[in-house]
């Protein structure tokens, strides 16, 4: 039997799991490169009978699984994937499975406050200042006493809320359907939207993508924060409007900004924030560390095996 193992950008899936529990006459092929191109994606993999795929890198929508008729079983890490039309594919016979996902959700959490700590303290411009022979060219941004605002008091956002109080910091946090009770549990204050991008000094994105929150964050949005406010984007790129995003910070409009995450991944050579001032990048890093990778592919192992067996485990339904 034949496996392929996409999205493994860092070349580091072969070792986060035994995949020889899989036995002797299966062969694993782990493949680097991005495969965004429908049409390069099917001509790589029409032979598989077996597909692993990491997150949301590699879109299955259903005109591509029709594609594959050898496509038998297609395992997605994390408990969720909304690039694989799975009623298409169950549709077609093949079997979705996911794995465990907790370990993602605490490396986002502490990614979001490494670039919260990063926009404030200008990390990345002294950085290449140091380097450059500059000494201490910027002022640094106190996060005791400001006040930090939740979009998306989720699992995520509920516990970079937790850490905010322990940095000193008032939070408020808007969901959708967000009652004062739920968000006092987590130490927070219920707003709007637009109360919570006026009166707070760093807000951090944690929404989950869908039709509703879509573009959420655009112009009108922007022009309403601090002119030394940070927003922070660890959720899903087309929550913000990055256009808006790369003008408002050429413009001043806002002080900083710090960004996991893109409309379109990799993100092209021309993507309006690569050259706006004031922004810290880093190339959806949030979920991407070895506790991850180890109950990522460790789990998708299991869900091949259990399949193998005729028992599938951790389906996913339409």
């Amino acid at each position: 039997m034949r496996v392929a193992v996409l999205d493994d950008y860092q070349s580091a899936a072969g070792a986060a799991a035994d995949w020889s529990l899989l036995g002797p006459d299966t062969d694993v092929d782990f493949l680097h490169e991005p495969l965004s191109d429908p049409d390069a994606l099917v001509n790589r993999i029409r032979d598989y009978p077996v597909v692993i795929v990491n997150r949301e890198r590699t879109p299955f929508p259903g005109e591509v699984l029709e594609r594959l008729p050898a496509l038998r079983l297609l395992v997605t890490t994390g408990p969720s994937n909304p690039a694989i039309d799975v009623g298409r594919a169950t549709e077609l016979g093949i079997t979705v499975s996911g794995t465990g996902g907790m370990s993602a959700l605490h490396g986002t959490v502490e990614h979001t406050w490494a670039l919260i700590l990063a926009a404030a303290r200008h990390v990345a411009s002294e950085d290449r200042a140091t380097r450059a022979g500059r000494w201490q060219t910027t002022v640094g941004l106190d996060l005791h006493g400001r006040r930090l605002g939740i979009l998306g008091l989720g699992n995520v956002g509920s516990r970079v809320a937790r850490l905010g109080t322990a940095f000193g910091m008032s939070v408020v946090a808007w969901s959708p359907n967000l009652d004062a009770e739920r968000a006092g549990q987590h130490g927070a204050l219920a707003v709007s939207v637009d109360d919570l991008l006026r009166e707070s000094d760093v807000v951090s994105v944690h929404l989950k993508l869908g039709e509703r929150s879509r573009g959420v964050i655009g112009a009108r949005e922007l022009a309403l924060m601090k002119p030394t406010g940070i927003l922070v984007n660890t959720a899903r790129g087309p929550i913000v409007d990055e256009a808006a995003l790369a003008a408002a910070l050429h413009d001043g409009m806002i002080g900083a900004a710090a960004v996991d995450v893109y409309s379109t991944e990799p993100a092209p050579a021309d993507h309006p924030l690569r050259d706006a001032p004031r922004c810290t990048l880093s190339p959806h890093l949030a979920f991407v560390t070895e506790a991850t990778y180890r109950q990522f592919y460790g789990d998708a192992v299991e869900d091949v095996r259990a399949w193998q067996r005729g028992e599938p485990v951790r389906v996913l339904r339409p």
